[in-house]
């Protein structure tokens, strides 16, 4: 099977087990794992700040961050189809006990000039915006990548009008390689920054959330109270210091082969809808057309026949369907994928 339907799929790599099965490993919830804390700290150091915390996923990382910055009865402004809304499972609400303030952008890039307005009046009748929350690659808007410039211009007006500003950077290191620039200088300005070593990174579990000192000894409580207090997590933190160091180096073949499958889509216009200047990263979504027909452009009997020939995609609507490239698939794994979706789009 080749399996397009996510990033998260990566098994981890030889030299990932092996370090697993060596790691010198202690009790994390009294800080006493000497590998947990050498990836901590490393990871702070790769974007510049004071400190991280391991996490077991990325929806953690992202929740606990919303509840560091915010108080109950606020809002946070994030883009109409980001994932802290809408896979998180209402965490935003359950557990900080805030409510979206959704802002829809086009490719899913937020800029200031779309935020501003969002911004909660100051007037005692109306709830207060608590924090602006980016995503970077954008996973619903086909991984595209928001430039330096627009996070900028984002972070001089929030940090003007006193607003914290968060990054869901699940794949940042895809956007930093787009981008030909480092994960450091991409969020330089953010107050906290959430990626995940378990997608293109390849690690088989775990996130990380860097910012201030101050903030992760405050997440780490946080952390505790959703049963993320993990005790011999070395393990997994040995995997995570090779996704770390070693597999941003590689991202650029799954962007290019993200490319190829695109082509392969974009050559069937009558039958699919496609913008190519979307596909920056490691991502392709695409819309089936065909409503009305005898297809329907009914995405998940697109999806179940890829699967019947070996191709496993994701049908994230009714006629949008999402291939994700990463490690385990290769370049000739996505040609041959990428010669399939073309027979099966001219049965469409």
């Amino acid at each position: 099977m080749i399996d397009l339907r996510s990033d998260t799929v990566t098994r981890p790599t030889a030299a990932m087990r092996e370090a697993m099965a060596s790691a010198e490993v202690g009790d994390d919830v009294y800080g006493e794992d000497p590998t947990i804390n050498r990836l901590e700290s490393e990871a702070a150091q790769v974007f510049g700040r004071e400190a991280a915390l391991f996490v077991p996923t990325g929806t953690m990382g992202n929740q606990i961050a919303i509840r560091l910055h915010t108080q109950h009865g606020q809002e946070v402004i994030c883009e109409a189809r980001s994932h802290v809304l809408d896979w998180e499972m209402a965490m935003m609400a359950a557990f900080a006990g805030c409510q979206a303030r959704t802002v829809a952008a086009e490719r899913g890039i937020l800029t200031w000039e779309h935020i501003k307005p969002a911004i909660g009046a100051k007037i005692y009748y109306r709830a207060q915006t608590g924090l602006v929350s980016l995503e970077n690659t954008h996973n619903m808007a086909g991984g595209t990548v928001t430039p330096l410039p627009v996070l900028e211009g984002v972070w001089a007006g929030a940090h003007e009008a006193g607003l914290p500003v968060h990054l869901d950077g699940a794949r940042i290191f895809n956007a930093a390689v787009a981008l030909g620039i480092s994960v450091k200088e991409l969020t330089s300005g953010f107050d906290t920054v959430m990626f995940c070593l378990s997608k293109g990174l390849g690690a088989p579990v775990g996130s990380m959330l860097v910012g201030s000192r101050k903030a992760m000894e405050e997440a780490r409580i946080y952390r505790k109270a959703l049963g993320g207090g993990m005790r011999q997590a070395g393990i997994l933190a040995a995997a995570g210091l090779i996704a770390l160091h070693e597999m941003p180096k590689r991202l650029h073949e799954d962007h290019a082969n993200a490319q190829l499958l695109a082509e392969a889509v974009a050559a069937h216009p009558a039958k699919a809808e496609i913008d190519l200047d979307a596909v920056q990263t490691n991502i392709v979504i695409f819309k089936l057309h065909g409503v009305g027909s005898a297809s329907g452009g009914d995405a998940a009997a697109f999806a179940a026949g890829l699967k019947q020939r070996g191709v496993a995609v994701s049908a994230i609507g009714a006629h949008a369907v999402r291939f994700v490239t990463h490690y385990d698939v290769d370049r000739a794994a996505c040609e041959r994928a990428a010669a399939i979706v073309s027979e099966e789009l001219k049965a469409l």
